[in-house]
């Protein structure tokens, strides 16, 4: 069964920009994404024609200085495009969350000299990104990751394996955290490495239980010759610079999150006011009404709580809290909402003819990436009482 239309959410958006930013995302969203969402997703095929055509459209650079392409909206407003086209497909969503994370570091720690140069492909060129910390035997303890590079004159000669990249394998550019100096955070380096860089590689895509669309693959370093103008940022910063850029990444998972959130709720709804048993519609059992009072109460919360996390970033304001209190509540809420989504739709639910089965697999990831839930809570304690074993 194709997948409903997510119904409009009454916004309040800072200006007439914003708004008609919305009726476009809105109007390529169920013109060129729902109608094969459901059936690209179940053959793990991936939409590389939407990012082509969201980059024309100017979307894959909003949060961006428009002097190198960008869109210059406010996180605000960024976040709330990402909510709608996740709202339609997750991994449209989430890729172009992914791709404003690796486009994070150039933006905000590149020369004005790197900028120029790469940001207006990056952000209006068509290319794709991928953002590249984890590693196989590092994933929450990221700062204990092994990839090294090396310096060899104007070079650096980077070697080790990145593990559950987003986009891996099909990404043009990869933005690379790697050691250079001693071990722990302080050791870290970013760089800007080209997708089609001798010595680098990918191994076949992750079997997933869901997200299928979306390739996510282990990206192999052999030894990759990149020069010292693609490094971002001062050598051993790029533990900073990655973490700066995952408290924004972790407000788009949040977003990202609230949309298929919004789209169980808009099928429960539908399902639940068609659905006779007993001589009415099954909407009309208190217990069942309960549950999608409560499941429209979560997403209500949970959005004003990455738009409050939002503003604060776009006011220049501490916000790494919030953004963690954001990733944490959103993405429980859509593996909530979405297991409730299925027990109202019963036997029918647990079938892949209705798409609440697969957003209940979708939701499942998002409490996991950009770092798991049980991260954003230490780090949200860490802001509460200082950090563990003072």
């Amino acid at each position: 069964m194709p997948d409903r239309a997510p119904q409009p959410v009454d916004r309040q958006l800072p200006t007439d920009e914003a708004r008609d930013l919305i009726s476009l995302v809105r109007d390529i969203a169920q013109r060129e994404i729902a109608p094969s969402a459901a059936e690209e997703e179940d053959a793990g095929r991936f939409p590389r024609e939407v990012f082509t055509l969201l980059s024309d459209a100017g979307l894959l650079g909003l949060p961006y200085d428009a002097e190198y392409g960008g869109g210059e909206q406010p996180y605000e407003v960024y976040l709330q495009v990402l909510e709608e086209l996740a709202a339609v497909r997750l991994a449209v969503g989430l890729g172009v969350s992914v791709h404003t994370l690796a486009s994070y570091a150039l933006a905000a720690y590149g020369t004005k000299e790197q900028q120029a140069e790469h940001l207006p492909a990056m952000l209006g060129g068509g290319l794709l990104g991928a953002y590249c910390l984890s590693e196989p035997a590092s994933g929450s303890d990221a700062a204990s990751l092994r990839t090294k590079a090396v310096r060899e004159g104007d070079d650096w000669l980077i070697t080790g394996t990145k593990a559950w990249i987003t986009h891996g394998g099909i990404a043009d550019f990869y933005t690379v955290m790697a050691r250079t100096g001693e071990d722990g955070p302080r050791g870290i380096t970013a760089f800007l490495v080209p997708g089609d860089t001798e010595g680098l590689s990918a191994a076949v895509p992750e079997k997933k239980m869901g997200l299928k669309g979306s390739p996510t693959a282990q990206v192999h370093l052999d030894g990759v010759r990149v020069p010292d103008a693609r490094r971002l940022g001062d050598e051993g910063q790029g533990f900073a610079i990655a973490l700066s850029a995952l408290d924004s990444g972790r407000l788009g998972i949040a977003a990202c999150a609230i949309g298929v959130a919004r789209a169980a709720l808009d099928e429960a709804v539908t399902y639940a006011a068609e659905r006779r048993q007993f001589g009415k519609p099954i909407a009309d059992f208190q217990g069942l009404r309960f549950m999608l009072a409560d499941m429209a109460t979560q997403i209500e919360a949970g959005r004003a709580l990455y738009l409050s996390a939002a503003r604060l970033r776009d006011a220049g304001l501490p916000f790494a809290k919030q953004a963690a209190m954001a990733k944490l509540h959103c993405t429980d809420t859509a593996m909530r909402v979405t297991t409730d989504a299925v027990q109202i739709l019963g036997g029918y639910g647990y079938t892949a003819d209705f798409p609440a089965e697969r957003y209940m697999r979708e939701a499942k990831v998002l409490q996991i990436v950009e770092g798991t839930n049980q991260i954003q809570r230490m780090v949200i304690a860490r802001h509460l009482v200082g950090p563990e074993g003072r």
